[in-house]
Order: structure tokens, then sequence, then C-alpha cells
């Protein structure tokens, strides 16, 4: 009975965001873990204590999305913008 209430078609796409949200989250726990600077997970490297590992810092901060965005306009329709704000296209 249940299932009926909630497994309707119409609640698909609630269910797609909330599974997109939480899988984007996931992704972010699973990346902080693993590859950054700060976080030691074995008892091992939480015994090493602060480190200075200022390179190691710069290629966790400066990952794939921060270097292909880094060039670009921060326009999301770029297009749009200017045929809507450029006078001389009339």
């Amino acid at each position: 009975m249940a299932a009926n209430r909630w497994l309707r078609p119409e609640v698909y796409p609630l269910f797609a965001s909330v599974g997109l949200a939480v899988g984007i989250c996931g992704m972010q726990l699973i990346r902080n873990i693993s590859t950054n600077p700060e976080v030691r997970v074995t008892k091992e490297h939480r015994t090493a204590g602060i480190l200075d590992n200022h390179a190691e810092g710069e290629k966790y901060s400066q990952h794939f999305v921060r270097k292909f965005v880094r060039g670009k306009t921060p326009q999301i329709m770029p297009s749009l913008n200017k045929f809507f704000s450029d006078p001389d296209l009339d």
C-alpha cells in the first residue's frame, strides 16, 4: 500500500534529484577521505602531526574541474547574454 503511494510517476523527478544530491555528497566525502592531505585515517598517519606539505595541498586544491574552468568566462549562456546585452546586434 505504501509503495503505491510513493512510486507514482510524479515522484520520479524527486527521487532523481535526491539521488543525484546524495551521489554528489558521497563523491565529495570519498574524495576528502581518500585524497585530502589533512585527513589521516590510519593511526600511523595520525601520529605524524602537522606536516608542511604545500605541494600536496596545491595538488588537492587545484583539481581538474578548477583547471578546466580557470580560463573560462563566468557565464552560463554567453551567446544569449551577448544577444540581449549588446546594442550593436539590432
